[in-house]
């Protein structure tokens, strides 16, 4: 049995918050040159891990140390556990040279979750840039398992180059069209390029949504996500309908070791999904 267990009702996991348990890599795919995808099952092989869209874990490597990382695999999947995440920092970098059959360490799922459930009836616009689509993909698993709930749904992505995006064969370029809108765009193109290239705030104008009846989703860079927000309030989307994610200096996911405060708030506690307009005030301060 897992040290956490999740109760749906309040999207909160009750256990002991500070005990790993064990789990076997299943598979590593390699996404670009620097972001892999690990699949994880429990090494008991009977643990069913649930999680909410938006929500992280802590993974623990043993003999190197942890960090969070967003779940971005399928909810209704409880008999594994998928992370995306780039090998930047020696937590990370120690993963990426993980094969099948290797042991990692899972704290969670920890954190606030994307409000799938409230945007239900409303057209749905998720704007995201480079590693910023991992913690979105459970949004879209289950837009996709629940379409007739949603109006229309747009995905706006946008990467540094084409070599840099994420899932584009499930999710960009699928082999059978997707029942979403979604619109790629690079910062730089490369030879073969054929799609849009500009900054992914240049879609949000064009995006086919009603505004007055929309819910926006937003993760990445903080800087794209503030122009993001200037975008679409432009547009007419109601600041209390727009949220983001903060993934910044989370060290033991559960509000213990004050690293991750933002303002009255800690990231891993009360985040890292929040509604903008709760955080307006702080959203941008560089010395928060």
């Amino acid at each position: 049995m897992s040290p956490l267990e999740l109760d749906h009702s309040t999207g909160v996991a009750t256990g002991d918050p500070m005990l790993p348990d064990w789990y076997t890599v299943e598979r590593v795919r390699r996404e670009n040159h620097d972001t892999f995808t690990l699949e994880l099952r429990a090494r008991d092989g009977e643990t069913h891990f649930a999680f909410l869209p938006g929500q992280f874990n802590m993974l623990y490597v043993f003999g190197v140390g942890e960090a969070p990382i967003s779940i971005s695999g399928n909810p209704a999947a409880t008999d594994r556990v998928v992370h995306t995440t780039r090998a930047v920092g020696t937590v990370t970098r120690a993963m990426w040279r993980f094969k099948r059959g290797d042991a990692i360490g899972v704290r969670g799922p920890f954190g606030t979750h994307w409000p799938v459930e409230q945007a239900e009836g409303r057209d749905l616009v998720l704007v995201t840039g480079g590693i910023g689509l991992a913690p979105l993909r459970p949004v879209i698993y289950h837009v996709l398992a629940h379409r007739q709930a949603y109006g229309r749904v747009v995905l706006l992505y946008g990467a540094r180059t084409p070599d840099d995006l994420l899932y584009d064969e499930e999710l960009l370029f699928p082999p059978q069209p997707l029942s979403i809108d979604v619109d790629v765009t690079v910062d730089r193109a490369v030879a073969g390029w054929r799609g849009r290239i500009g900054v992914v705030t240049s879609l949000i104008s064009r995006a086919p949504i009603h505004p007055d009846n929309a819910v926006a989703m937003l993760c990445g860079p903080e800087v794209m996500m503030r122009f993001a927000v200037q975008a679409l309030m432009t547009r007419g989307v109601p600041v209390d309908r727009i949220y983001v994610s903060l993934e910044r200096n989370m060290k033991c996911g559960v509000g213990f070791c004050g690293h991750c405060q933002y303002g009255p708030a800690f990231i891993c506690r009360d985040g890292p999904v929040f509604r903008f307009d709760a955080i307006e005030r702080f959203f941008g301060v560089r010395e928060i």
